[in-house]
């Protein structure tokens, strides 16, 4: 049992409220995930510069050291935005080159995520206590996906929680069991992609991930995970334009969205839901199964 929630603003006068308004619906998610959360928050416009979400893995980091190991190493222009243990680096640096540096310079440091307007945060502990960690109530964006965790099938771990990503600003976060991630993994291998972790969340990011890759839209990937992802799930989506909600043909995990004028919500149960502004005269409703729901703001 995990909690998932989705937040997409509809108007750009709302940006500046979206960690105030998300809070609230990840912590009343305790329940379903106490012992993980992560965020996924995509910019109210893309950066031109690549932005990639690093994590230190055990212990304090020198993020002053770090950013001149990497000036020295990759001379041009980078920017650090640290909180702890976690920080949003935006760099000119290709990125090859810069992963090429953290597997050398900083080996414990993870890359949680990269893109133009993604920046993502996951740590192990109670929601309320990672939200306050890492300040998501002053977070400022479009859309954003969080999720609580209960693990059932894996450690818990940072790497562990959700939300998953692969490629550019595209995350993932789900609510089920899949029973066939390993054989996912065997199929996208020998392909180059690479796993961090025997998630099965993971599984299901990469494969989605891979087919908008390979040319599919977001809903011709999903189509195809029906037949290739094999479990219980519901899965709430972010990419760089919106969010995309499924539910698998037995509908077993719940979600509940509400919509309005000024924007749409998504969660696992409608408590998470009830602070929300205007959400009394919103259009409230439970998705459909196997049915693709997508978002975004025009």
């Amino acid at each position: 049992m995990c909690g998932i929630v989705g937040l997409l603003l509809k108007k750009p006068e709302w940006d500046g409220r979206l960690g105030e308004l998300l809070v609230p619906m990840l912590t009343g998610m305790t329940e379903r995930g106490p012992d993980s959360a992560g965020l996924a928050v995509y910019a109210s416009a893309p950066v031109p510069k690549l932005k990639l979400s690093l994590f230190q893995l055990h212990g304090a980091m020198d993020w002053a050291g770090f950013l001149r190991g990497l000036t020295a190493s990759l001379p041009g222009e980078h920017a650090l935005q640290d909180s702890g243990r976690h920080a949003i680096l935006t760099t000119a640096a290709p990125l090859e080159k810069v992963k090429s540096h953290l597997e050398t310079a900083a080996p414990g440091l993870v890359l949680l995520s990269q893109g133009h307007r993604i920046a993502l945060y996951k740590d192990t502990g109670a929601p309320a206590d990672i939200a306050a960690r890492y300040g998501f109530r002053e977070l400022t964006g479009s859309h954003a996906v969080g999720h609580t965790r209960m693990a059932t099938e894996s450690a818990v771990t940072p790497a562990h929680a959700h939300p998953f990503t692969a490629g550019e600003d595209f995350c993932l976060v789900h609510n089920g069991s899949l029973s066939n991630p390993h054989e996912v993994r065997r199929k996208l291998e020998p392909l180059g992609i690479h796993f961090d972790t025997d998630n099965d969340t993971e599984a299901a990011c990469r494969f989605l991930e891979w087919r908008m890759r390979e040319g599919d839209d977001i809903e011709a990937a999903i189509e195809r995970g029906f037949t290739e992802l094999d479990g219980f799930f519901t899965f709430l989506i972010g990419t760089s334009n919106g969010l995309s909600l499924v539910r698998d043909p037995f509908a077993c995990k719940p979600a509940i969205v509400a919509e309005t004028d000024d924007y749409v919500a998504v969660s696992s149960e409608f408590r998470s839901l009830a602070h929300l502004p205007g959400v009394a005269k919103a259009t409230l409703f439970e998705p459909q199964p196997r049915t693709i729901y997508h978002w975004e703001r025009t």
